[in-house]
């Protein structure tokens, strides 16, 4: 069974959350809500194709796209910097001290959603 449609609504679900964290300054969940919307959005295209997506790493995910769909290289380098979020933004020791709700910044969360934005709007041009 062929789930892309699922993943897909979740992602769009994702990017909606990483907004209102956003606006509740919530700058950590934010970004890795930021970061899950895009993994989710090239796992949904990637089911699209029927293929099988595998890993949370989104440039992983990025660089496995059929040839007919190459990834640009500026999304290459979104989804390298949203890859990032994935730990850090979640746990204290992803730092030498402090936790991710104290460090990170309003425009960190901001590029993230931005670089997520980017993923979608590739996604988006090739899911059927």
């Amino acid at each position: 069974m062929n789930r892309w449609r699922d993943w897909w609504a979740q992602a769009q679900r994702d990017h909606r959350h990483a907004q209102h964290a956003l606006e509740d300054e919530d700058h950590e969940w934010a970004a890795f809500a930021a970061q899950q919307a895009a993994e989710k959005a090239l796992e949904a295209l990637i089911q699209s194709r029927s293929g099988e997506p595998w890993g949370h790493s989104i440039t992983a995910l990025a660089e496995v796209l059929p040839p007919d769909i190459a990834a640009p290289a500026d999304l290459i380098e979104a989804a390298s910097r949203l890859d990032k979020h994935y730990i850090p933004a979640r746990y204290p020791n992803g730092f030498a001290s402090g936790y991710p709700g104290k460090l990170y910044t309003r425009a960190e969360a901001q590029g993230a959603i931005a670089d997520a934005g980017t993923i979608f709007e590739f996604c988006r041009r090739y899911l059927p």
